[in-house]
């Protein structure tokens, strides 16, 4: 297993030793969808019922926006002797492949075209290896605390009172959009975990469960179930695992994939999403943003964000690990609006110096919350329970109360949701750019939120 995972990186990250052509990848600009023939009427043909059932409880229309990109346009880019990749209905955009990069004049030629960007150039890894099924144990010493080292993580957010009263995730369903998920299938510490489906969206018909960790660790801070040991915040919460990175290179398609994760998770009708992925600098410098572009709208991955968040979805977006670099600011897509971006802090609920600092170029608070990121408890792929520290782990620790959350107050809409979690932050009154409104009180959201839910009846 360990072989297969070096030489998988070796080619990804050393594209010399492959002996394949070099491939461009080009996303298409549509000026506009065309007509496929899809309507309201017909939702269930590109809608799951989980998906119209979010929608119809929030009162939220079916649009042309939620209709799939014409067949006819996609076969008219095939034409043109290029291999589509993925695309994104809501950003109208499409991502094609060929080994000749003329393939962008013919494309810019076509009648539906608006433009065509170039966002990847390297060589297709071979991704063949055995994948190793044996069960991995967790032997980490017990702890007299029901949730083990995971304690302090959950406690500073009284997320322990919220699963007292009964409120553990359960009939939610999360998505973990991340860069791989190796040995989740193998490991004791999510045999409990139910996770109904997986997808590879940076290398199709792959597994997750291999080439990378990140979304392990990711995913244990919100589904691990070991008693004693480590209790995650959402472990009776069911998950889709989405996988949109590719590893060793940083190329503008990461937006594109990680576009159509999130739309894959809308269409399978999830109600929360938790991303530890940001972007900001590219290999090629001149694909990188700057700060004025941090307004919500410029990139790709920002305006898909918030039109997730437009349909129901609540949003949990890391805010990135660059506040002691020369960037400082908050990553892509949490510029993004009508989301939840989260910060992180140390166990003294003091910033921690990695966390990305706010505004948004346009003036909004972001972060919008905080949460303990700092030495916080994950699960290793070898099984064992250790300390990682970044946004990407302050993120789910919430997300999973979120959902916790949501559960408790299942009349209200994500936008609501993400309003209780602001309202009772520790300095919800005087925002910062910090640690926005500040570091969230769950069980006092719940308390509040049934108040004003008993108020509408």
């Amino acid at each position: 297993m360990k072989l297969c995972l070096l030489l998988l990186s070796l080619l990804l990250s050393l594209p010399v030793l492959s002996l394949e052509a070099e491939y461009y990848r080009f996303r298409v600009y549509l000026k506009d969808k065309g007509d496929g023939g899809f309507s309201p009427d017909n939702a269930t043909a590109y809608l799951s019922p989980k998906a119209i059932e979010r929608r119809e409880r929030q009162n939220i229309a079916i649009t042309h926006s939620d209709f799939p990109i014409s067949p006819a346009y996609l076969d008219s880019l095939k034409k043109t002797g290029g291999r589509i990749i993925t695309q994104s209905k809501w950003a109208k955009t499409v991502v094609v492949e060929n080994s000749d990069s003329t393939v962008a004049d013919r494309l810019t030629r076509l009648p539906m075209v608006d433009s065509v960007k170039w966002v990847w150039k390297g060589k297709h890894p071979d991704l063949t290896c055995h994948q190793d099924t044996t069960r991995i144990n967790t032997t980490d010493t017990r702890q007299r605390n029901y949730y083990g080292y995971a304690e302090k993580q959950i406690q500073m957010l009284k997320g322990d009172k919220l699963h007292q009263a009964g409120f553990r995730g359960k009939g939610m369903t999360i998505a973990v959009i991340d860069a791989g998920f190796e040995n989740v299938n193998r490991l004791n510490a999510f045999k409990q975990a139910s996770i109904i489906g997986t997808q590879n969206i940076a290398y199709p018909g792959n597994s997750v469960f291999i080439g990378d960790n990140h979304g392990t660790k990711v995913l244990s801070c919100l589904a691990a179930n070991l008693p004693n040991r480590f209790v995650g915040t959402a472990p009776d919460a069911d998950f889709w695992l989405i996988k949109s990175e590719i590893t060793g290179s940083e190329y503008p398609i990461e937006e594109d994939f990680w576009a159509a994760a999130i739309e894959f998770a809308d269409s399978v009708g999830v109600d929360v999403v938790t991303s530890s992925l940001g972007y900001f600098y590219y290999d090629i410098p001149s694909m990188s943003y700057s700060h004025q572009q941090l307004d919500g709208k410029t990139a790709l991955v920002s305006r898909v964000a918030s039109m997730a968040a437009q349909k129901g979805i609540l949003l949990f977006s890391s805010a990135g690990n660059e506040g002691n670099t020369y960037w400082q600011k908050i990553t892509v897509p949490a510029d993004a609006s009508g989301i939840l971006t989260v910060g992180s802090v140390t166990a003294k609920r003091k910033r921690s110096d990695f966390s990305s600092l706010g505004y948004t170029s346009d003036g909004r608070v972001k972060p919008d919350v905080a949460v303990m990121g700092s030495d916080c408890c994950i699960l290793e792929p070898d099984g064992a329970i250790s300390t990682a520290s970044g946004t990407s782990f302050s993120t789910p620790v919430l997300a999973g109360l979120g959902a916790c959350l949501w559960q408790s107050l299942p009349q209200l809409t994500a936008q609501e949701v993400q309003l209780l979690i602001r309202k009772y932050a520790s300095q919800y009154k005087h925002p910062n750019n910090e640690l926005g409104y500040g570091i969230p009180n769950m069980y006092k959201s719940y308390k509040k939120g049934l108040k004003d839910v008993s108020r509408r009846k």
